[in-house]
């Protein structure tokens, strides 16, 4: 067992009995339900927009390679900077060297999972330049001193009287305030942040490759300032964000706004082709784009679980999952938690230390039903278990179970043998560790062939 494994092991039973935490995700996962469930309702055929989604996104992939240079020559053309990066190193060692080049001391960041990926704040801080997280559940985990709990609501874990808590530690605001005037206090904070950074950098929800073009979804506006002051605007994206044409955001712009947070359409919704041009007043005066692999193709050469890529990042799947709902987003202590998370983990930070996380989950498929782009989701999390027990990934105590079971499924006449009492004694020493203490494990009473022989009677 990896020492990331027993982590989770621990963490999950610690976070699974505590109360405080559960009537949180429930409310705030309860508010997430009823806007989801309402914004489905403004498609006349949701499911047809799914399908449509799942097999466009299967068609980009067969032309993966196509779409990224288009999408590269095109901002070449407009004077962007584009660069390649393998891995999180990569990434680091050219942004510092822009940075340093700049001598930037203030970096105001939007939201952006691909940048928690490569643990940007970390690599900035050890450098000396503040690095401020500008979306508001960014901004209060960040000053919690935390990652972002959740792929679409980083504060999902804190309840307003928690962040009430918080910003009267850190800002000295009244303990008693509300969320409007605790996001008034933010906004003002940030304003000056806006005008006096150096940097702004963004994510990409989707790269436009016959345009050449990010395509930014957001709700508070945050990001659009983060590239309007700042002199430099730089993109970290993963590589799967590319799609063909503007015209399939007609598609997928909806779909990540409905199963996201149930909106018909986010608030900001911005195309950056390029730095600000010479009779434009607002706007960078310099653009460079990374384009991040980091395990991306290694997950594309995977005969089956390659269809992950074609994920949104809409947190659907999270929000569904019984398990998720249970142990909360820090357990699984990787980037990507949930569902989604599971299969892809293994693939970006390798099988050895994340492969138990492809059994977490219940396979219920609640995941696979709830994923607007039609990702078999608790399909994939099979094929990763597949792929780890192949690897030899498995512990000898469970090979040797698994084995013995094989040979007890397959000798009819061995399951007959013995008393109820025995195998009840036998199956319950056998199944403590798996089942766990907290539940009773049902008795066994007679043997298959009996049952089956009363009720044919």
């Amino acid at each position: 067992m990896s020492d990331n494994s027993k982590l989770f092991a621990t963490e999950s039973e610690r976070v699974s009995f505590d109360l405080n935490h559960r009537k949180t995700i429930r409310y705030n996962m309860s508010k997430y339900d009823a806007a989801v469930d309402k914004g489905k309702l403004r498609y006349t055929n949701l499911e047809l927009a799914k399908q449509r989604a799942s097999y466009r996104k299967e068609q980009i992939m067969q032309n993966w390679d196509k779409y990224l240079i288009e999408f590269e020559q095109n901002m070449i053309q407009r004077g962007v900077k584009v660069f390649w990066a393998q891995n999180e190193k990569e990434v680091i060692e050219q942004l510092i060297s822009i940075l340093q080049q700049k001598e930037a001391k203030v970096l105001v960041k939007s939201k952006s999972m691909t940048t928690e990926e490569i643990e940007l704040n970390h690599h900035l801080e050890k450098i000396g330049i503040e690095s401020v997280e500008t979306d508001l559940g960014e901004f209060i985990v960040q000053v919690a001193g935390e990652k972002p709990y959740h792929i679409v609501t980083p504060a999902m874990h804190k309840s307003k009287e928690e962040i009430a808590e918080l910003f009267n530690k850190h800002f000295d605001t009244p303990i008693s305030s509300t969320p409007t005037e605790m996001t008034n206090f933010v906004r003002g904070v940030l304003r000056e942040k806006f005008i006096s950074a150096d940097i702004g950098v963004t994510g990409a929800n989707f790269l436009i490759a016959d345009s050449g073009a990010i395509a930014l979804t957001e709700n508070e506006g945050n990001g659009l300032m983060s590239v309007s002051f700042p002199k430099t605007h730089i993109v970290i994206a993963g590589i799967e964000k590319i799609i063909p044409s503007i015209d399939d955001l007609d598609l997928f712009w909806p779909l990540l706004a409905t199963h996201g947070t149930g909106q018909k359409m986010t608030v900001y919704n911005t195309l950056f082709h390029s730095c600000k041009k010479e009779n434009e007043i607002d706007g960078p005066e310099e653009m460079y784009v990374f384009l991040l692999d980091n395990g991306r193709t290694h997950l594309f050469e995977q005969d089956d679980q390659h269809e992950a890529l074609k994920c949104i990042r809409c947190g659907a799947c999270l929000n569904a999952c019984p398990v998720y709902k249970n142990i909360g987003g820090y357990t699984y202590n990787a980037t990507y938690s949930g569902p989604i998370g599971s299969i892809i983990t293994p693939h970006f930070n390798g099988m050895e230390q994340f492969k138990h996380l492809s059994f977490a989950s219940s396979l219920c498929g609640k995941c696979t039903e709830v994923c607007p782009v039609k990702i078999d989701i608790h399909k994939l999390l099979l094929y990763n278990r597949r792929d780890s027990v192949d690897a030899g990934l498995s512990p000898k105590k469970e090979k040797l179970a698994m084995q013995g079971f094989q040979f007890a499924m397959t000798h009819r006449k061995l399951q007959n043998l013995g008393s109820s009492k025995l195998k009840n004694v036998a199956a319950q020493k056998l199944a403590s560790a798996a089942w766990g203490e907290k539940r009773q494990f049902p008795e066994l009473k007679d043997t298959f062939n009996k049952r089956w022989r009363k009720k044919k009677i």
